[in-house]
């Protein structure tokens, strides 16, 4: 907006247009009171009377937030019309993270300069300058898509593998569909998914949704039009795929030998069923808060490496939280450049901007900010280890769902801050992203340069 515009607009007392995050950030809360309000009903909870409010908030903010931290136990406390309403928000959570980031990338693009739109443009391949409507229709029938795929493999599976009741297999097939692809981790079992830790037809399905969710919309829509092209992928796209690539085989790697003779989670099954329950702990942290080990049973190094893992995330305009794969690989790069001593940070023959980088900078710096923060003021709350304080922590934070198990014990004022946790881990990077791409401030002389002594 000009300044002409803006001084007309004051002197006919036109009120301004909010800006888009503000948009997005009352959307989710708007979301998230109207859960909170149909979780309290009587109907929603299993016996007499309704889910008290804490109980309520959480439970609606890690739905729409697509987290997976609970409070309860999901299948004893809600009842079928409880967790309908939890498929819901978690639907609507992830349906509209996925839009929210995509559109305001696409506003991004358009507050730029023709030149800067044009390069925007060949260089994302998915956003782009088009129109708003393309985007839309683009999110729904990729998340219709994966998660019908999942929901069909597991009802299968759960239909003929477990005997369940065809009607209740596909209810728990879409589900838990719906769950993975959203990243939100919730499960209609008391173990979550412990029970299927050597069942290939049911861990893999969940993974790949898992995975997909948290490449981002803009990359799927990419890989699939030229998925045989990787030379014309977007640097975004190759960015993401590399990362994720690079942590997915890392975390797999990892966790396995890490736990491998662990007796109170890898040590009881076989090679083969701890490769399998490896792999999927490996993927989890991308930020899905499935479990098919008992997490509390985990060692300390395994714990501190998953809470590292968690805090990076997935991909951006997706349904993964963290600092997302983009800010960290940049991260990386700046420093490797900085060793190097080269003057400008470059990755896949394109050379990636100093305000890129600030942003990413900025991003991580505010995370583990508010990651350490939440965590010395749970600790001065409750007598619980540093590990697992820490853990829970950034596991609501990157909106993973991974607990060890202390969510429910901690007090409620440690519970509301878990609440504002989850709601700022999902939409403070998305939109605070967002407010500093468009925030443009030109300054018209430059300063002398300084050079304070670093380290």
């Amino acid at each position: 907006m000009t300044a002409s515009v803006a001084a007309l607009r004051r002197r006919l007392r036109i009120p301004s247009l909010p800006h888009p995050s503000q948009v997005v950030v009352t959307g989710f809360a708007a979301a998230i009171l109207v859960g909170t309000l149909v979780l309290m009903l009587p109907a929603a909870r299993v016996g007499e009377g309704g889910a008290p409010f804490l109980v309520a908030l959480f439970t609606a903010t890690s739905a729409v937030c697509v987290t997976g931290l609970v409070v309860v136990d999901t299948p004893s406390y809600w009842t079928g019309f409880g967790e309908a309403v939890i498929l819901l928000l978690i639907q609507l959570g992830g349906l509209g993270i996925m839009t929210a980031a995509s559109l305001l990338g696409l506003l991004v693009s358009r507050r730029m300069g023709l030149r800067s739109r044009l390069t925007a443009a060949a260089e994302t391949k998915s956003l782009g300058i088009g129109d708003v409507r393309q985007v839309l229709v683009g999110v729904l029938r990729v998340t219709l898509a994966f998660e019908a795929v999942t929901a069909v493999l597991l009802t299968f599976r759960f239909a003929l593998g477990y005997d369940v009741p065809l009607g209740r297999a596909a209810y728990h097939g879409l589900f838990h569909a719906v769950s993975a692809f959203n990243n939100a981790g919730f499960a209609l079992y008391s173990d979550n998914l412990m029970g299927f830790v050597t069942d290939p037809w049911v861990a893999l399905p969940i993974s790949a949704a898992v995975i997909a969710g948290g490449l981002g919309f803009p990359v799927i829509l990419e890989l699939r039009r030229q998925l045989g092209r990787p030379k014309a992928w977007s640097l975004h796209t190759k960015l993401t795929v590399m990362m994720t690539a690079v942590l997915l085989v890392g975390g797999t790697v990892f966790v396995t030998a890490s736990e491998w003779s662990n007796p109170g989670t890898l040590g009881p099954l076989d090679p083969a069923g701890r490769l399998l329950a490896g792999f999927f702990q490996g993927v989890m942290p991308r930020t899905a808060g499935f479990n098919s080990l008992d997490t509390a049973q985990m060692y300390d190094g395994t714990l501190l490496g998953t809470i590292v893992l968690m805090f990076i995330g997935g991909g951006s305009a997706g349904t993964a939280g963290g600092i997302k794969v983009t800010t960290f690989v940049i991260l990386l790069l700046a420093i490797y450049a900085e060793v190097r001593g080269e003057s400008s940070v470059n990755a896949f023959d394109r050379r990636i901007g100093s305000r890129v980088q600030r942003q990413a900078l900025t991003v991580a710096l505010l995370a583990v900010a508010s990651v350490v923060v939440s965590a010395l003021v749970i600790m001065e709350m409750t007598e619980h280890a540093l590990t697992d304080v820490l853990f829970e922590v950034t596991s609501a934070f990157a909106t993973v769902g991974l607990s060890t198990g202390i969510t429910a014990d901690l007090p409620g004022a440690a519970q509301l801050l878990l609440v504002m946790l989850m709601f700022v881990g999902r939409l403070g990077p998305i939109t605070f992203a967002s407010a500093l791409a468009l925030r443009d401030r030109r300054r018209l002389y430059q300063l002398p340069e300084g050079r304070p002594i670093i380290g």
